[in-house]
């Protein structure tokens, strides 16, 4: 004889989602107000894992200790997502778009990709726990949707 137990399935609303795309536009604001590495900091949870090109997975307390090591004043680093979605648990959820870091030195803008993989805290709060992205959308980046 075995057991199982069964999660109740919370109903996730269109709301739901919108809410999720806030926090994540908040945290690009935040990150364009008091700079990239206050916002990764606020936002990253403590099991958070960073994929960044040419380096292993950077995990936990080590992307933390990443993170604040990081000199973040000669950019400025925004994004806007473009989609994302909440699993059925209303636990996890993802978002992705379209990011552009900013060099103050240069007139130019670089524009890529991301994905964030976010999970919802016992007090309601979204932290990621996953965080990607990708170069080379161009210097006029279209959203193909």
């Amino acid at each position: 004889m075995f057991s199982c137990q069964e999660k109740t399935a919370i109903k996730v609303t269109v709301a739901d989602k919108k809410e999720l795309m806030e926090v994540d536009r908040a945290f690009s604001k935040m990150s364009e107000e008091k700079g990239m590495k206050n916002a990764f900091i606020e936002y990253i949870d403590s099991n958070g894992v960073l994929l960044r090109p040419d380096q292993m997975p950077v995990i936990g307390a080590n992307a933390i200790d990443y993170l604040i090591q990081l000199s973040d004043t000669g950019f400025t680093f925004t994004w806007e997502p473009n989609g994302g979605d909440i699993a059925t648990s209303g636990e996890l959820g993802y978002t992705y778009g379209i990011y552009a870091l900013k060099p103050k030195s240069k007139d130019t803008t670089i524009y890529g990709t991301y994905v964030s993989i976010w999970k919802k805290e016992k007090n309601g709060k979204w932290k990621f726990v996953l965080d990607s992205g990708n170069e080379g959308v161009g210097d006029n980046p279209v959203d193909n949707n």
